[in-house]
């Protein structure tokens, strides 16, 4: 580098000097020198001392064209001012000089500087574009040649002188060619075959080199595009293409998309697809394929139990001229799913089932089966409700039904049956059949009352043939096992069963008597109604206790029993009876026959006779009238009415005590004979009654006296003919009113006969009663149902007893308790409630007393 330097200063030196002899200075310059490089020594070589070219002003003027160089005002040295381009400033021409024009003032001179700049290898070889885009057919031969645009350099002379170069390629080579006219001719030469399937494109680089030193380079890139002639068929990436579909895929849908790839370009790349279904014959129209795309396209729903393979060939065909074509095979495997439920089929069915059928019966035979495959088809079975059936496997598919608990047709008559199957899918599906089992009645039910005892109430005097109430046993078979029949069982005694036993049928009356119960009612054997064979009568009959047997039709028949306790209701059907005065022969004889006929004195006009004295105090008791009713309770509950005379008479009657006494104090004014009419009536319904006709002789104190003296003597001995005369019972104050005749013979007599009224009367007030129940019979007996409730005990039966007669056995009862009625609708001929039975009244019930029944006073 120093060199050149040094060579350069000797240059400009020497030009100096020539310029000075011709009066013109010269320098030189290479071009791309940099700022600040001197020139030359402008002020010495144009003469000038130190300083003077300061003090003159020198300076440089460069017409018409920017200056790249300027003076130094402190040096007078020419400097490189900007930078210098020799092919900007000159292009190609040779030698590049500029001309400048220096000034000098004091004296102004003008000298004239040539300055040459000259060229160095700054610029590179350049091609008209970077990229050179060629087609050559894919038949050209080797050896065609194909012209190239060369490359040109901005420098000149050696630098300027271009030469080529071409990338390595075996099939391309370069040939430049020089000649005089022409000039410079470059060629791309074929040199082997080309492939455009194997190389469609050729990428080279062109590379041009300058002469300089350094040498510069410049480039180009051809890209050589192989034209394409039909030569290659189209190609499928492989022979076989195996797919798989699931078989509830929807219409449309993409199978696969094919690719046939055909080397050529153009036309000749063009490919179209077909078709062709290979197997199943029969399935040409299942799958499509589009002509352009290749792609394969559901057109019919896929069933996998049907078909489940498929086997298709694809053709692609190309357009050039002769076209070609390719083919490939699709294997598609139809995947199956969970589309089809399990299927349960009856292939037996054994019904009705007895109900008696033992455990382990089978009942129906069943098969079960799935098109689907694999998990999809495999079968889970039960049975619901799971008992008293279940399922039992026998081989693969079927299944047995069996009975794995006892039946009941009485608790369940049949059975809906469900079998259940639920494949292995996900989801599951799941199906099921229903089977209808009824259960055949076997007669394993006896008839059974509704009660164990049943209460009837019935009136008495009702007629013969009147229903008296309806029992009904319940047989849960059926048909002939629940078809019930009914009788009065009379204990199954020698004789047929016509004699009663104590044990079941039994009858307490009056009469202390046991009877047969068939005597008194009758059963009717289809439909359980009890009818009564004759009237009943409360005072024959109080209680009937029989039993009831419920026969079914079965085979062996079975059997059921109730008891069924009648209890006869007291009408009010006896009139008061009047008895005969206390203390007589034919008293008790006749209380009993009139309180068994129902009839007494009541109904006659017989006269009772008594005494009264004159004088005797209000309150006296005069006679005692003693009357009796064979009925019951209120029915037999009496009250005495004085009906003659009626108003303020001398003598009143106790209303229930049946006592004549003395209203007032006698005197001789009521005459000498008073005449009463005394009526008793009972409390029934309606009430019947009975009179008693007293005839009272007022008799002075000492006949009175007598009177009593005599009634005295005759009631101490065993003859009671007077007594019965006057049929009274005289009152314990008579005699007491003797003071004047036989006083102290009144006084004894009075007093004897004080203290026998007294005995008397206490004996008839406190006697014991006579009980009238009568036989072994049960004691007590209680019964309770949601109607009422009613109680009979024969310990707690109460005596009622008017005046002095004889001793009554009371019932009290209330609310029946009938059994319910069978179910379903009565027959049209049936017929109301019997007139006999006691009806249930609303309001609070009748609660049994154990205290003996009193008249209030």
């Amino acid at each position: 580098m120093g060199e050149r330097w040094c060579a350069v200063m000797r240059v400009l030196v020497l030009q100096a000097a020539w310029a000075l002899a011709g009066g013109q200075v010269r320098y030189s310059v290479p071009e791309e020198a940099k700022a600040g490089t001197v020139v030359g020594r402008l002020a010495q070589d144009l003469g000038l001392e130190a300083g003077e070219a300061e003090a003159r002003r020198l300076r440089l003027v460069a017409p018409g064209r920017r200056a790249s160089v300027e003076v130094s005002g402190a040096s007078g040295a020419l400097l490189v001012s900007s930078r210098l381009d020799r092919e900007e400033l000159c292009g190609k021409s040779a030698p590049c000089a500029l001309r400048l024009e220096v000034l000098l003032e004091r004296p102004l001179r003008v000298f004239h500087v040539e300055l040459e700049v000259t060229d160095i290898n700054d610029n590179a070889p350049i091609f008209p574009a970077a990229r050179k885009n060629l087609s050559i057919a894919e038949s050209s031969v080797p050896g065609s040649r194909f012209p190239l645009e060369g490359a040109s350099d901005a420098d000149i002379g050696p630098n300027a002188q271009l030469s080529y170069t071409l990338s390595h390629s075996e099939h391309f080579s370069l040939d430049l060619q020089k000649t005089e006219m022409d000039g410079e001719s470059l060629f791309l030469v074929l040199r082997k075959s080309l492939d455009r399937e194997t190389i469609p494109v050729h990428r080279l680089v062109l590379t041009a080199t300058d002469g300089g030193r350094p040498s510069l380079t410049g480039t180009m890139e051809l890209v050589i595009s192989v034209l394409d002639a039909n030569d290659n068929a189209p190609q499928f990436n492989q022979s076989v293409y195996k797919v798989q579909l699931p078989e509830n895929k929807e219409h449309g849908t993409l199978v696969i998309r094919l690719n046939a790839t055909d080397l050529d370009e153009g036309s000749n790349s063009n490919v179209s697809y077909s078709l062709e279904t290979l197997f199943p014959q029969d399935r040409k129209d299942v799958f499509g394929i589009d002509k352009k795309s290749g792609e394969i396209l559901l057109l019919k729903e896929l069933d996998f139990e049907d078909v489940n393979l498929y086997r298709l060939q694809v053709g692609a065909t190309d357009q050039g001229n002769p076209p070609l074509s390719g083919h490939c095979k699709v294997v598609l495997e139809v995947v199956d799913v969970n589309d089809n439920a399990p299927e349960v089929w009856v292939t037996s069915l054994s019904v009705p089932v007895p109900e008696d059928a033992s455990v382990g019966t089978v009942v129906a035979l069943l098969s079960v089966s799935d098109r689907d495959s694999g998990e999809n088809g495999r079968v889970r079975c039960w049975v619901w409700p799971a008992s008293p059936f279940g399922l039992e496997a026998t081989f693969a598919g079927s299944y047995s039904l069996v009975l794995r608990e006892a039946l009941d047709r009485e608790r369940v008559s049949e059975y809906e049956v469900e079998v259940r199957a639920e494949d292995g899918g996900a989801p599951a599906l799941r199906a099921s059949r229903g089977l209808r089992v009824p259960v055949s009645d076997v007669n394993d039910n006896a008839p059974a009352f509704a009660q164990a005892v049943y209460t009837v109430l019935a009136r008495e005097n009702n007629a013969a043939g009147a229903e008296l109430a309806r029992l009904w046993a319940r047989d849960p078979d059926e048909a002939g096992n629940g078809r019930v029949s009914y009788s009065v069982w009379e204990g199954g005694v020698g004789g047929g069963g016509a004699a009663a036993s104590s044990s079941s049928s039994s009858g307490v009356g009056a009469g202390g008597g046991w009877r047969s119960a068939s005597s008194y009612v009758s059963v009717d054997a289809e439909s359980g109604r009890l009818w009564a064979l004759q009237p009943l009568d409360y005072e024959e009959l109080q209680v009937l206790q029989f039993e009831v047997r419920a026969v079914d039709a079965g085979e062996p028949p079975l059997c059921g029993n109730a008891t069924v306790q009648l209890f006869v209701l007291d009408e009010n059907d006896n009139a008061p009876a009047l008895l005969p005065p206390a203390g007589s022969a034919a008293e008790a004889g006749a209380a009993a026959a009139e309180a068994a006929a129902g009839a007494g004195w009541g109904s006659e006009s017989g006269t009772l006779w008594a005494w009264a004295a004159w004088g005797a105090p209000a309150g006296q008791v005069v006679a005692k009238i003693r009357a009796v009713d064979a009925d019951s309770g209120y029915n037999a509950w009496l009250r005495y009415e004085l009906w003659e005379p009626r108003g303020k008479g001398p003598f009143r009657v106790g209303l229930y005590s049946g006592e004549v006494s003395t209203a007032r104090a006698l005197d001789e004014a009521d005459g000498p004979r008073q005449r009463l009419l005394i009526v008793v009536r009972d409390h029934g319904e309606p009430a019947r009654s009975a009179t008693a006709t007293l005839s009272v002789s007022l008799l002075e104190a000492a006949e009175a006296a007598l009177a009593a003296g005599s009634s005295s003597s005759s009631s101490s001995s065993s003859s009671s003919v007077s007594r019965s005369a006057v049929g009274v019972e005289l009152g314990p104050g008579a005699a007491s009113a003797a003071t004047n005749v036989w006083l102290v013979v009144a006084i004894c007599a009075v007093s004897s006969l004080f203290l026998l009224a007294v005995v008397l009367y206490g004996a008839s007030r406190w006697a014991p009663r006579a009980a009238v129940l009568s036989g072994p019979g049960p004691t007590t007996l209680v019964c309770a149902s949601e109607v009422g409730s009613w109680s009979y005990s024969q310990r707690h039966s109460r005596s009622l007893c008017v005046a002095d007669g004889a001793a009554k056995s009371d019932l009290m009862v209330f609310s029946p308790n009938f059994p319910p009625p069978p179910p379903g609708p009565a027959p049209k001929d049936s017929q109301p409630e019997p007139s006999a039975l006691l009806d249930t009244v609303s309001g609070p019930a009748f609660i049994p007393f154990s205290a003996p029944f009193h008249p209030p006073p």
